[in-house]
């Protein structure tokens, strides 16, 4: 290849193979798959070959390992650092390496290398030649092996040793870099990966928040920031760190899609605002002067969430000092708004979901049957983090001898098919008994048969109760309750005088389980006054705690509160014993009245 370039006597013509071939030091170059495609008369002095021996031959067939040498490792290393420059497009400068060469008569002698290679890249970024330059140091390994040559040699030699320091100088430099490049490369992947471990536990935008600003971007040094989120109103709702303070978290917590904020340009846009300093945030905006001293914050960086062609708002980042913005960061900075746009989209279609599923679930559950002498109150609560409601639910509905039929029950499961699950089990359940007329036992054994029958393949604990109130055709001042418990927490009674008691029985199985085992009946009268609570298991289980301690919570609350009217006894109950539902919640309480 030939080119020319001006001077005083006018064009010169450059013939670049024949500068490559006079260049002083050593150089090959590689085609990906590692043949030898070039060599200068350098590299061809210090191997001992010809261009005839070299040329169109793979490396590694051309200078093979020695195989006397115990290690054998300077053939497996090269080959990884030739490869590393290949495939990530880099400089790849390796260490001080020893790798055999044989000598004239074929016997192999011990020669050390300090090799780097460049990849040379076309405009897609492939790598398409390797150039790789290695410089021979055996002297200068042997020597400093030997101990002082200064007095040993003449001033040739010490002008080669330095010529050969200095090069090893800046290859550590080099060397250094690199590898300080790639540890950071290193800790920015692992973060990543990190990250996207945690945003998978995400439920809320402000969890969300706090994962990509207070977790992920701390690895950038950033000071705070926050997730914007379009509605259909053209409003941007925002979520901000608590690093910014009470007051610029209230002011900022909604912004026009139209503004002039970064995060406002980001979300409408789908552009990236880079601001590094004071100076080009005022530049951006008369407003950003009421954000820097609301915030602190001196350098901003706003992202556009985006999935697809969706904009779903943006990601908002803030640091306290100046921060100029490098290639590598902003591409990380990009990294962590794709994963953040992800996230949010699938909080926002689990949000969805979920709703529809709670007022599918409540369209259900209705109204309970209410007597002069039996007063009924029902809760339902669903869990604070599933993505979807489960199957817990509760009846209260007429038996044909007039009696209350009370159930508690929780389906396995929390999806769909959970509450597709229960609503057929719910259904069911109160046609056997309507028609059935039977105990509790054989009520539920009735429901086992058409269960197993319908192959409804499912499992769930329950609670089926029966109260006859207080009057002519029994006892006038006590209620008469038959209950049956498959695999259930035990119902509560609270007396009048706030006694309480779990009514335990022996265990029977799950509804579902097909024990050959007969299911069996309780008794108990309920004086007047009297509550009966049924619930199911979210009401009491606490993670790692044992299920012993909820009981006895349940017990407490309970008996200081057994004075209350039942709608209110339910409504204190769940507040004294639930902050945010981890499970779903079904509450059924039943008074005797006065």
């Amino acid at each position: 290849m030939n080119a020319t370039t001006g001077g005083p006597a006018g064009p010169v013509p450059l013939d670049y193979v024949r500068l490559f071939r006079a260049t002083p030091a050593p150089f090959m170059v590689l085609t990906p798959d590692l043949s030898i495609v070039e060599i200068n008369d350098a590299a061809l002095r210090v191997t001992g070959r010809t261009r005839e021996d070299v040329l169109g031959r793979d490396v590694f067939a051309t200078f093979p390992a020695n195989p006397s040498d115990p290690d054998a490792s300077g053939a497996r290393n090269l080959r990884a650092s030739l490869i590393r420059a290949r495939d990530t497009g880099r400089t790849d400068t390796m260490p001080l390496q020893r790798y055999d060469l044989p000598d004239e008569t074929g016997r192999f002698t011990v020669r050390w290398w300090s090799p780097v290679t460049v990849p040379l890249v076309d405009e897609h970024g492939r790598t398409v030649l390797l150039l790789h330059r290695t410089e021979d140091v055996t002297e200068f390994m042997t020597q400093r092996g030997r101990g002082d040559t200064e007095r040993t040699f003449g001033e040739d030699h010490r002008r080669r040793m330095w010529e050969i320091e200095t090069d090893l100088y800046t290859r550590a430099r080099e060397l250094r870099a690199g590898l300080d490049a790639e540890a950071l490369a290193t800790r920015q992947l692992s973060t990543l990966v990190d990250l996207a471990r945690q945003l998978a536990g995400c439920e809320t935008v402000t969890g969300l928040t706090e994962v990509i600003i207070d977790r992920g971007l701390a690895a950038l040094g950033a000071d705070g920031g926050a997730v914007a989120v379009r509605d259909d109103s053209d409003q941007l709702h925002l979520t901000l760190t608590e690093s910014l303070g009470g007051m610029t978290r209230k002011r900022y917590s909604h912004l026009p899609l139209h503004g002039p904020l970064p995060t406002c340009v980001a979300a409408l846009r789908g552009e990236t605002v880079l601001l590094p300093d004071r100076a080009a945030a005022l530049a951006w905006a008369d407003e950003m002067g009421d954000v820097l001293v609301d915030t602190g914050l001196r350098a901003w960086a706003a992202l556009p969430l985006r999935l697809g062609d969706r904009l779903l708002g943006s990601l908002t980042v803030g640091w306290r000092d100046d921060h100029p913005f490098s290639p590598r960061e902003v591409e990380l900075l990009g990294a962590f708004a794709a994963q953040c746009a992800q996230t949010l989209d699938r909080i926002r279609v689990h949000d969805a979901q979920r709703q529809t599923s709670v007022t599918l679930q409540r369209s259900m559950l209705t109204e309970p049957l209410q007597t002069a002498e039996l007063a009924v109150a029902v809760r339902y609560h669903p869990a604070a983090q599933h993505e979807q409601v489960g199957g817990d639910w509760y009846d209260a509905f007429p038996a044909a001898d007039g009696a209350t039929t009370l159930v508690i029950g929780d389906v396995t499961g929390h999806d769909r098919r959970a509450l597709a699950r229960m609503a057929q089990m719910r259904s069911k359940l109160r046609g056997i008994a309507y028609i059935m007329g039977a105990p509790p036992a054989e009520t539920l054994a009735g429901l086992e048969r058409a269960m197993a029958g319908l192959r409804v393949d499912t499992l769930a604990s329950a609670v089926l109760a029966q109260v006859w109130a207080p009057g002519p055709s029994g006892d006038p001042h006590r209620a008469r309750l038959l209950w049956c418990n498959a695999g259930h927490p035990p119902p509560l009674l609270v007396g009048p005088d706030g006694s309480v008691r779990l009514l335990a029985t022996d265990p029977h199985p799950l509804l579902g389980v097909r024990s050959p085992r007969p299911r069996r009946d309780h008794e108990l009268f309920l004086d007047r006054g009297s509550m009966l609570v049924l619930y199911t298991d979210g009401l009491i289980e606490r993670r790692h705690h044992p299920l012993d301690e909820g009981l006895d919570r349940l017990q407490k609350a309970a008996g200081g509160l057994a004075h209350l009217p039942v709608e209110e006894f339910c409504d204190a109950l769940l507040a004294e014993l639930v902050e945010v539902p981890s499970d779903d919640i079904a509450l059924l309480a039943l008074r005797v009245t006065d």
